[in-house]
């Protein structure tokens, strides 16, 4: 049975109770609250919220993060390209569009400064990872990226790949950027999961109006990927108004099977309660869109969806359409993959890992310009100066 028929009013994109339309109307701050009726999530309404000072925060910083920064804010210094080196990324998955992007801005990068790059795909399981570190190692090149997995996965390739003195990159590979002495890393590229996190769950109380039930979307095998979606939680559960209805585990490898029954369970069990959704990854809508659709779900929401990392062009498709994805906070994959390639860089050449961290942002159909990616304004030009390219 579809569920359109049974949708309620909404208030700032947020469906309210017959009883709760009755108490707006009465204290005239909607109008027009017959069963069917909606305001936009981007019009006002007057309403209280269910956390005054929290929604507050939450407009001003979401407000922040969906502007474009013009200016190069990371590293312009650093040491000269060094000659002949091979690089090798073995990737979690290349069917984790994350890992992809950043596995394609390290080719970009390394045929500017003039390496040579190989992509080992690890399949997405334990067995298939250790397989893929164990080859790279082998192979003995100038660096290795760790590239969406947890390097204590890998623990044994890690030692042998450090006794054998080849640095060690991450991308997404622990929670926090930077260098890593356990695991030992170089340094981790990657935003920082709480900004990641934090502003996500901003967005859903900002968008809500402070009135939201919410499903969260993870992958529990993924240490970074289990730590966002925790400190997701957290956020949103600063704001009184908002209710987590549901918090489902899903492994990435495993996302288009399961993800469709999930979503078809989940709008049977909320049915209007389902306002929002945050996924730690993008591809999870994509996966959900056929549930949604069989359900006669509008492509525009609600339940209006954000995905807390990535940003692959799929997402940037399905948000400027309205197809099941209202917003992301997407990676600067190829910015992150050309940072990889700079980190290794300065790890030929003896110097600190560079200790940049990209800021967050939020790319809605009201600010991607039709752009497919994001990608912020003036790294490249940047790095070339650095390496001498």
């Amino acid at each position: 049975m579809h569920r359109n028929g049974n949708r309620k009013a909404t208030v700032a994109g947020h469906r309210v109770r017959p009883a709760a339309c009755a108490l707006l109307a009465a204290a005239a701050v909607l109008t027009g609250c017959e069963r069917g009726s909606q305001i936009g999530a981007d019009e006002s309404t007057g309403g209280p919220s269910g956390c005054p000072a929290v929604l507050a925060g939450a407009q001003a910083a979401v407000s922040r993060a969906e502007k474009k920064e013009a200016i190069w804010n990371g590293p312009t210094t650093g040491p000269a390209a060094a000659p002949g080196k091979t690089i090798v990324y073995v990737a979690q998955t290349m069917t984790n569009p994350g890992v992809a992007g950043a596995a394609n801005g390290v080719r970009e990068a390394a045929r500017v400064i003039g390496w040579n790059v190989r992509v080992i795909d690890g399949g997405g399981t334990p067995a298939s990872i250790q397989a893929a570190m164990s080859q790279a190692v082998a192979v003995r090149p100038s660096g290795i990226v760790v590239g969406g997995f947890d390097p204590d996965s890998t623990s044994q390739q890690v030692a042998r790949a450090d006794a054998a003195g080849i640095p060690l990159v991450g991308w997404h590979a622990v929670a926090a950027p930077g260098p890593s002495r356990r695991p030992e890393l170089f340094t981790n590229v990657t935003t920082r999961v709480e900004d990641v996190a934090g502003i996500s769950a901003r967005w859903i109380i900002a968008h809500s109006h402070g009135r939201a039930g919410v499903v969260v979307i993870t992958d529990a095998s993924i240490p970074f990927a289990r730590h966002k979606s925790d400190l997701i939680r957290k956020e949103l559960a600063t704001c009184s108004g908002v209710e987590l209805l549901a918090y489902e585990n899903i492994p990435i490898p495993d996302a288009s099977s399961r993800t469709p029954q999930v979503i078809a369970s989940l709008l049977s069990r909320f049915r209007s309660r389902w306002t929002h959704s945050v996924a730690i990854n993008d591809l999870y809508f994509a996966d959900a869109a056929a549930a949604f659709r069989a359900a006669g779900e509008k492509g525009s929401g609600p339940p209006f969806n954000i995905g807390a990392g990535d940003g692959d062009p799929s997402a940037f498709q399905r948000i400027d359409d309205r197809l099941y994805q209202a917003a992301t906070v997407p990676e600067p994959l190829s910015q992150q993959g050309w940072q990889i390639v700079d980190e290794f860089n300065r790890a030929f050449s003896g110097r600190p890992a560079s200790g940049y961290v990209a800021p967050v942002h939020i790319t809605t159909a009201g600010n991607s310009d039709g752009a497919t990616t994001w990608d912020p304004a003036g790294y490249r030009e940047a790095y070339r100066r650095i390496w001498g390219k």
